[in-house]
């Protein structure tokens, strides 16, 4: 049977990464190839977020994409199954639309969304992808991301979906440092008009960020002025609730 050559150094890669980080050096001798082709396939990887650089720059462990695709083959330990009832409650809450989301490369994939009672209320976009920067699920993992893979997205042209979209990269690194700082970060209508939404990001064990939850609803009456930090701090505290149960702080 024929193979393609370049998906079985792939796979050989993550093997290799998944018994422990390295760096291109130590990776191609490990699996005897040159450091030019190492190379190579570690940036196309490094894109499609099946792997990340270790934040000191020593070299390259597992992925965001690997850890969200391989939690799935075990139900009990799905991020949806994990999430579900956390997003129920947050509904509840908050009394908008929640949502899960997860990384996909350069975008954010909605996989989840659980409706409020209202019967206005924002339409369910599970299974659609968008690009990061334009949306609140994707700015919290963005920020989350080490400098280097900052840098990259930011080097492409950023898209603009609606007039409030912020597409310049030194405005984008400022909001991504106050996501960081406040664990949260708000988008108004710069997806879609007259919709806001709020997330915060979800973590699995090991501190990789493994996607995000968001609430969204109309932007008329979400979010009202005096519940806006109300709800920030009730979407980060379904968020912290939800990485606990991904095995998020549980490493030690």
């Amino acid at each position: 049977m024929r193979t393609v050559q370049s998906i079985e150094r792939a796979f050989g890669l993550l093997e290799e990464l998944a018994g422990e980080p390295a760096g291109i050096t130590e990776l191609a001798r490990r699996i005897d190839l040159p450091t030019s082709t190492v190379a190579r396939l570690l940036g196309t990887l490094e894109g499609i977020g099946a792997i990340e650089r270790i934040a000191d720059g020593t070299g390259y462990r597992i992925g965001p994409t690997i850890v969200t695709l391989s939690s799935s083959v075990d139900p009990s330990q799905s991020l949806l199954a994990v999430a579900q009832p956390f997003m129920v409650e947050l509904v509840e809450l908050v009394a908008e639309a929640v949502g899960i989301s997860i990384p996909a490369g350069y975008d954010v994939h909605y996989v989840e969304q659980v409706d409020c009672a209202h019967p206005v209320q924002v339409r369910d976009w599970t299974g659609t992808s968008l690009p990061m920067h334009i949306v609140s699920a994707g700015l919290v993992v963005l920020a989350q991301w080490p400098e280097e893979a900052v840098d990259r997205y930011l080097s492409r042209r950023l898209e603009r979906y609606t007039p409030g979209t912020v597409i310049r990269p030194e405005v984008v690194r400022q909001r991504l440092e106050q996501a960081r700082a406040d664990g949260y970060i708000w988008t108004e209508e710069e997806f879609a008009e007259g919709i806001n939404s709020v997330a915060a990001p979800l973590f699995g064990s090991g501190g990789v960020v493994v996607g995000s939850i968001h609430a969204h609803g109309p932007s008329y009456r979400f979010p009202d002025d005096a519940m806006r930090d109300i709800i920030a701090e009730q979407v980060v505290a379904s968020a912290t609730a939800i990485s606990s149960s991904l095995g998020h702080g549980h490493e030690n």
